[in-house]
């Protein structure tokens, strides 16, 4: 049973420090010379601490641009985006390298794993990338938490598809991130995988306050979250708490050009 907790979009009803993402009238172009797609159109939102949150909407509505925008993966044209209270708007790219490495995870559907590296390596990986300190005992519980604590030395082949995506998952654990951003994190898996997936990063919100924020087309997939916010031709068109399957799709049918 999920744990109940508050979720607001404005500034003025969250917490001091209670935000781990925030986006401000975000616009996104790609092209130029009066050429341009409006691939983002003023996009703003604010995602709570310790909340699931799942972004949905039609093929070309914008989730995958928001992902990058809100992780920094790329510069919005306009507009400001901050994880907790640190400003991205503005940073270089060393700066947000710097960033991501350490505040940010990533889980995607390519599972992204360094076959020749173990299990242990490549959730080490992040933490050696940025020259920081090891904890063993943290990295010990982090393997135990996402079932890989006996198959810690094996190599990425020797796993199966769910597997490869645990290792996925406790790899952007390992930095203790404000937000972990998942790209259709179970696009790759079969129905039971995906499930199995999909409970997991449930209980890293639930039994850790971790903040997770997923891009997904499976309607199934955003029932596991506690709030959905649903995109078309770039706009933030509306929003869903306690989702559940039947209601998430019932909602897709009816977003932009379906509207």
């Amino acid at each position: 049973m999920r744990t109940e907790r508050t979720h607001t979009e404005t500034r003025g009803g969250t917490e001091a420090g209670s935000t781990a993402l925030r986006l401000d009238a975000v616009t996104k172009v790609y092209g130029r010379n009066g050429r341009g797609v409006k691939a983002l159109d003023s996009v703003g939102v604010d995602i709570a601490r310790g909340s699931y949150t799942a972004v949905m909407g039609p093929s070309g509505s914008g989730k995958s641009t928001f992902l990058h925008c809100a992780a920094g993966l790329d510069q919005p044209t306009s507009g400001r985006t901050w994880i907790g209270d640190t400003e991205l708007t503005g940073m270089n790219e060393t700066q947000l390298t710097k960033l991501r490495r350490q505040r940010i995870g990533f889980v995607f559907q390519a599972f992204n794993l360094i076959n020749s590296l173990s299990v242990r390596q490549n959730v080490e990986l992040p933490l050696r990338l940025a020259g920081e300190h090891l904890d063993k005992h943290w990295l010990e519980e982090i393997l135990a938490r996402v079932g890989l604590g006996g198959r810690a030395s094996h190599r990425p082949s020797e796993l199966s598809g769910g597997q490869q995506q645990r290792v996925a998952i406790a790899r952007a654990l390992i930095t203790r991130p404000d937000v972990i951003f998942g790209d259709e994190p179970t696009g790759a898996l079969d129905t039971v995988t995906a499930r199995e997936v999909l409970s997991l990063l449930r209980s890293c919100v639930d039994d850790t306050r971790q903040t997770v924020v997923m891009v997904t087309h499976d309607p199934v997939a955003a029932s596991y979250a506690d709030t959905v916010l649903f995109l078309a031709d770039g706009r933030l068109v509306g929003r869903m708490d306690d989702p559940t399957a039947d209601r998430v799709a019932d909602r897709m049918t009816r977003l932009g050009a379906w509207a």
